[in-house]
């Protein structure tokens, strides 16, 4: 049955065919994906019609993160749903620039923009005990998913999550980091994506305007009035982004302006800092 499936999803070009098979089955089967392998199991009738019917969502092109309401993040298992973007394993790099500026021990207040899961949020509060985090989004549904996450990894009393849009809930907040995954797919590149990005998750999430720079325009120019002096914000981009981004951010007046490679080489975050 792993060898089926997995053959049906490659055909449409999914490209870690085998490893979703085996999460669809692992959770056809209720068990963890490693105990596919501890033993063989025979497929009941019950298990086998869920199995397929796991596939063939898959095969709709429906991402497995939805399909199955979780994703791992920082080694850290996710609720997801559809009203969040799946966090995806590029995006952990915000959390180590984080991290490697504020240090594990300091006791900083951190802003997450369009916070979405909470990924980002919780990471930096498990790692951060004495952070003070905010985590804003425009969207209600995200913020249940965010603080469903805070309380599943139990740091839901070192987040405060508040609905709005961008920074206008924090208006009148001083913080020493700000890190943000916004929006930035160029609305003309939305019929090239991979359809389980373009058919199922959510565009508001994704639409960063006819360039893709719009929420780095304004994060560049409202993000000043609620950074400390010296404070460091960093955002993630998309691909060919960074050096348009880097100007928006140095033409605003911040200085130590960065574009940072993931590990697969890619322009993934620009970082700055607010001028002392």
């Amino acid at each position: 049955m792993l060898r089926d499936a997995a053959a049906g999803l490659a055909a449409e070009g999914i490209e870690s065919a085998r490893l979703e098979a085996e999460l669809l089955l692992a959770q056809a089967l209720g068990i963890e994906r490693g105990r596919l392998y501890l033993n063989d199991t025979a497929l009941g009738e019950s298990a086998l019609a869920r199995f397929r019917a796991l596939v063939a969502r898959r095969l709709r092109g429906e991402p497995v993160s939805y399909i199955s309401g979780r994703r791992e993040f920082w080694s850290l298992d996710f609720i997801v749903t559809s009203a969040v973007l799946t966090p995806r394993p590029e995006t952990e790099l915000l959390v180590e620039i984080v991290l490697k500026a504020i240090g594990a021990n300091a006791s900083p207040r951190i802003l997450d923009l369009g916070t979405g899961s909470g990924a980002i949020a919780v990471a930096l509060a498990k790692e951060i005990r004495s952070a003070e985090i905010f985590a804003t989004d425009i969207s209600e549904e995200a913020l249940e998913v965010a603080r469903a996450n805070a309380r599943r990894h139990g740091v839901e009393r070192n987040i405060r999550f508040l609905g709005g849009d961008l920074l206008a809930p924090v208006a009148e907040v001083k913080f020493g980091a700000i890190v943000s995954n916004p929006p930035y797919i160029r609305r003309d590149d939305f019929v090239s994506l991979p359809r389980d990005v373009r058919d199922f998750e959510p565009r508001i999430a994704l639409d960063g305007g006819a360039d893709g720079l719009d929420f780095y325009r304004r994060i560049a120019r409202e993000a000043r009035g609620v950074l400390n002096a010296g404070g460091l914000i960093a955002v993630e981009i998309g691909a060919g982004m960074g050096a348009d981004v880097a100007r928006l951010f140095a033409d605003a007046g911040f200085v130590s302006v960065r574009v940072e490679n993931d590990l697969a080489g890619q322009e993934r975050v620009v970082s700055a800092q607010a001028a002392i």
